[in-house]
């Protein structure tokens, strides 16, 4: 296998969001846009319980992308306009279709904030193309235990096929445009080689953990977690340092003009005040608080 070389390291660094402090790896003043990908938080983890819930986000407008929520330790609630109501769990996947847009609310369930624990995640924005920035919305809830596992020869590495394929495996996803999203698990000294179109950007994003990337660079907590690649190769190497934590996300670049404000992520000007009105008028649905 030919390594993908490597196009930028990025930090993640803390960022503040109303009450809250989150990691903000993209994007920064050194990684602007990752296309396809607009956005990406690791909020958590918070000590959430009776006295302490600062995450619980009301209902909000998006239009022209994707929301997508990777839960990592914890239980939300998520509403929104289109009728859905859902518990999402440790280790599952919620994948919102905004296109002409949606409201929706998420934030710790009752009982989780009354029994208290950890809430961990990942909010990733992927953006849509032009052509499809105004279809309908919708909404995936995948469970963890419905997903594909990929393993390694060595059995200390462990993917997990969210979207896209990976050796003959396909994610419960699906997607709008091409994409891969895995999460994967790997216990010390694993070994694993990964595969990445030579169509797609791609990155992988450390959440635990310590990793060697193709021999060569490493990912730890608070210093650089995150590696983007170029698009030379035919994938990369993983070797766990420590007991770690990744996601990895490609996909193929859209190669147009954004213009983002506030929740909305659109071509260009006159689209964000068109999302503006139509959501002041109520085109978007309804979601009581």
């Amino acid at each position: 296998m030919k390594y993908n070389s490597i196009k930028k390291l990025g930090r993640s660094d803390f960022v503040n969001m109303g009450p809250i402090k989150l990691r903000q790896p993209i994007p920064t003043q050194e990684i602007e846009l990752l296309d396809p990908f607009v956005l990406l938080h690791h909020y958590g983890p918070y000590p959430i319980n009776e006295f302490n819930n600062p995450f619980d986000l009301g209902p909000h407008p998006h239009r022209g992308f994707e929301p997508i929520t990777f839960l990592i330790q914890g239980e939300q609630l998520h509403r929104d306009s289109l009728g859905n109501e859902s518990v999402v769990k440790a280790g599952d996947v919620q994948w919102t279709t905004a296109g002409r847009g949606i409201i929706h609310a998420e934030g710790p369930t009752k009982e989780f904030v009354k029994k208290g624990g950890e809430l961990e995640g990942i909010q990733l924005w992927l953006n849509l193309p032009a052509a499809k920035k105004m279809i309908p919305a919708n909404y995936q809830h995948v469970e963890n235990e419905k997903f594909l596992l990929v393993n390694s020869a060595d059995e200390k590495v462990s993917v997990k096929v969210i979207a896209g394929e990976l050796d003959g495996s396909n994610g419960r996803i699906a997607t709008q445009t091409p994409v891969n999203a895995y999460m994967i698990h790997a216990k010390e000294a694993g070994f694993f080689n990964l595969k990445i179109s030579k169509s797609h950007q791609s990155l992988l994003y450390l959440l635990k953990g310590k990793v060697a990337i193709n021999d060569t660079t490493t990912l730890e907590l608070n210093e650089d977690q995150l590696v983007w690649f170029e698009q030379d190769g035919d994938g990369a190497s993983i070797k766990a340092e420590q007991d770690s934590m990744l996601l990895f996300l490609s996909g193929e670049p859209i190669n147009e003009k954004i213009q983002s404000w506030g929740p909305y992520v659109m071509n260009n000007q006159t689209e964000i005040m068109e999302a503006l009105r139509d959501y002041q008028q109520g085109k978007m649905g309804y979601l009581p608080s």
